[in-house]
């Protein structure tokens, strides 16, 4: 059965595209057959998508059609630009966003005329995004209520599905659609109105008993959650300018036909596979396909229900309880919360930064510090005590729960799990954890690469597990808690674990090792992130392809993160992400070099020692070595990298760094280790070009300008650097 094309679907195919074109790039004399049959792939993949998506790979294969040869310089040029642009362009059709403008470096690709039949499908209707005499302002208001609203409905229906009797979530799903369908009204979006009706119907039934919610019931819900979500992500766009379009295409008469299909007769299937089709993509592309219903919780959910949402308007009082047990009623907190624009919240924050150093370089001003006076001394410790504090609570504010984060993981894994015919438990813990705004965001997208491979690769069919004596369900575990001042989040499952052998034996025929080169486990393990690297034995529209954990790398390490990997095979695999809880501020080790100053990441370095006289040797290839614990690790002069001649000559005069970046290690000289402290970090903008090995720079008390170093990217220095260096 052939994969429904989605925006999943073709990002894995440009993945493929991003490989086979640096692989082109690197030999250019030869030819590239591959390339044609990828971007031929890509044009079918972009089926359903939008028309400049087809347009723009029919043009990528005229440029590679009938060419035995090599590629030009011209050619492999345009591909670079064209390669870029699709990606934006996948990326708003995920987001049901137009495409982006197309590069006036590349002749026009003009899409192709479609039929009127699938530009607007009988399932699909258009809805007017900003209706007359709407303020724009009550326009934004009804968005920020309804994505509270829809992340109560769609954690609420998960839970239902594992227990349907649930009084008090039964009632809160209710609610969000009844408060949403009251705020529609009032806006008069009577088709938005009409379909929360009907839904609110549906769970109204389940609420009197007259049914029992099953999976069909809860792909209709969350179908229609998908439709409200769509609606609102476009009134978004509308408002913000990214998008200049007056309605949207929304499957309305799909979901209606299938909530009164499911009122009709709760033994009547619903038609679930078009609304499927038609609702707004997940992440794991996994309603396209379902076969054996599976069994799914995101546990620890709901022991207490969720607060009841606060809507703008309601044509109809709230409906009393369902009788059962019910959670506390805890009395209403005095205190209420203000939005805030982030960009002045930013703002506030980089202006306490800025304090802070001042404060610092006041109180360590000689003419300050020297001064005898007793009440100068107590002002300066009053003031000193006071900014610490005005900081602590500032970046407080840019602290959020990653609940929200972890809770969408588990629409994620329900889709796998019925995707994969697999039973599939989600375990959330520690949802109150706290950590900047700004490093969420950058978490979610790795976070999905690593579940869908704990759900694809490590949790085992039924049947394999009931013949390796396990429970039929696997169990994957979504933990975060503090420690050591950084944020630490696990993804562990119960399936099979990874075999280090195998995964040797692939590095090997991919090259990345020697046959002879000796490597513990975890240094093994840590090869799944190369790129491109894959053990499965088959390919899917979850994953499979190689194109993903180079990626969870990637970007964990964008945010001065880093992964681990601990795995005992039959048993399950555990991945591990330490990440600093907020970007504005680091806590490094701050080092000399000559009559210069460095802050190096405190999460990047391992130890640090002064090596014995005669320690260090040079190899013939591979530069300059010194030996930690047994083994030889390059040495790196960052004196000489970075061109300062008063730095320390011989390394028995200096400090050792050792730092990692997954599983590479790298010894940094340095002349001393001067302290460990926090710094806000300050951008370098465009006066440091990427590769140099600087992450941005820090005021230090002192006054002075210390630069922060990019731990990883001088980490993996090639070696024929070093040995210039050195």
């Amino acid at each position: 059965m052939p994969v429904p094309a989605s925006p999943d679907t073709l990002r894995q195919r440009l993945q493929q595209i991003g490989l086979e074109l640096a692989s082109v790039e690197m030999m250019p004399d030869r030819p590239a057959p591959a390339l044609a049959e990828l971007v031929a792939a890509a044009e079918a993949d972009s089926a359903g998508g939008p028309a400049e998506l087809a347009a723009a790979s029919r043009l990528a294969r005229d440029w590679v059609s009938g060419a035995g040869g090599p590629l030009s310089a011209d050619v492999r040029g345009r591909f670079a630009i064209w390669h870029g642009w699709m990606e934006q362009a996948v990326t708003a059709w995920e987001r049901s966003r137009p495409v982006p403008a197309w590069p006036a470096e590349l002749p026009r690709a003009e899409p192709s005329p479609r039929p009127a039949a699938t530009r607007s499908a009988p399932d699909e209707q258009a809805v007017p995004l900003l209706p007359g005499g709407i303020d724009a302002d009550m326009m934004q208001l009804f968005c920020t209520d309804c994505e509270d609203f829809l992340r109560d409905i769609e954690q609420g229906v998960l839970v239902l599905e594992e227990r349907p009797d649930d009084p008090e979530t039964l009632n809160t799903v209710f609610r969000a659609f009844h408060t949403f369908k009251g705020n529609a009204g009032m806006l008069k979006l009577v088709v938005l109105q009409r379909v929360a009706h009907e839904l609110e119907s549906l769970l109204d039934s389940a609420r009197r008993g007259q049914m029992r919610l099953g999976r069909p019931e809860i792909d209709v819900v969350l179908a229609g959650a998908d439709l409200f979500s769509r609606y609102v992500s476009a009134v978004s766009d509308r408002l913000e300018g990214r998008q200049t379009a007056d309605s949207v295409s929304l499957p309305v008469p799909a979901v209606i036909d299938a909530v009164q299909a499911v009122l009709a007769s709760r033994d009547a299937a619903p038609p679930v596979n078009v609304i499927r089709a038609a609702a707004m993509p997940t992440p794991s592309a996994a309603s396209q396909a379902a076969a054996t219903p599976p069994s799914i919780a995101a546990a620890p959910a709901a022991e207490a229900a969720p607060a009841e949402p606060v809507g703008m308007a309601a044509d109809e009082p709230a409906p009393a309880p369902a009788a059962g047990p019910t959670a506390p009623v805890r009395p209403a907190a005095p205190t209420g919360s203000v939005r805030v624009d982030t960009g002045k919240l930013d703002g506030l924050i980089d202006l306490v930064g800025e304090l802070v150093i001042a404060q610092s370089m006041v109180t360590q001003n000689p003419a300050v510090s020297g001064a005898a006076d007793e009440q100068l001394a107590r002002s300066l410790a009053q003031l000193r005590s006071i900014c610490s504090e005005l900081q602590r609570t500032a970046t407080a504010l840019r602290m959020v729960p990653i609940r929200g984060t972890f809770q969408k993981m588990g629409r994620l894994v329900r889709d796998i799990a019925g995707q994969l015919g697999k039973e599939i438990r989600l375990v959330l813990d520690g949802e109150e954890t706290e950590l900047d705004r700004s490093v969420i965001e950058e978490i979610g997208d790795p976070l999905v690469h690593m579940i869908r491979n704990s759900a694809d690769h490590g949790i085992e069919s039924p049947a394999d597990r009931l013949a390796a004596g396990k429970p039929a369900g696997g169990t994957i575990t979504l933990r975060a808690y503090h420690q050591g001042g950084f944020v630490v989040v696990e993804v562990a499952d119960d399936g099979r674990g990874l075999d280090p052998a195998r995964i040797r034996r692939k590095g090997v025929e991919r090259g990345l090792i020697r046959p002879d080169e000796p490597l513990s486990d975890r240094e093994v393990l840590d090869l799944i992130f190369a790129p491109g690297f894959s053990t499965a034995e088959r390919i899917s529209d979850v994953s499979g392809r190689g194109v993903g954990m180079d990626v969870v790398r990637r970007n964990i390490e964008r945010i001065r993160g880093k992964v681990e990997i601990a795995s005992t095979p039959g048993r399950g695999t555990t991945f591990t992400v330490f990440m600093p809880l907020t970007l504005a501020i680091i806590e490094g080790l701050l080092v000399a070099v000559g009559d210069q100053r460095f802050v190096i990441p405190t999460l990047s370095v391992r130890e640090s020692f002064r090596p014995l006289p005669g320690a260090v040797t040079t190899v013939q290839g591979r530069g300059e070595l010194v030996a930690v614990r047994g083994r030889l690790v390059p040495l790196l002069r960052l004196g000489r990298h970075f061109g300062i001649d008063s730095a320390v000559g011989d390394p028995a005069e200096g400090i050792v760094i050792v730092a990692e970046a997954g599983q590479e290690t790298r010894c940094l000289l340095v002349d001393s280790l001067i302290g460990k402290q926090e710094v806000v970090i300050k951008s370098l903008g465009e006066t440091f070009p990427p590769g140099r090995g600087f992450a941005g720079a820090a005021i230090l008390a002192d006054g002075r300008v210390g630069l922060i170093l990019d731990t990883t990217a001088l980490v993996r220095i090639r070696n024929h650097t070093t040995e210039t260096a050195a």
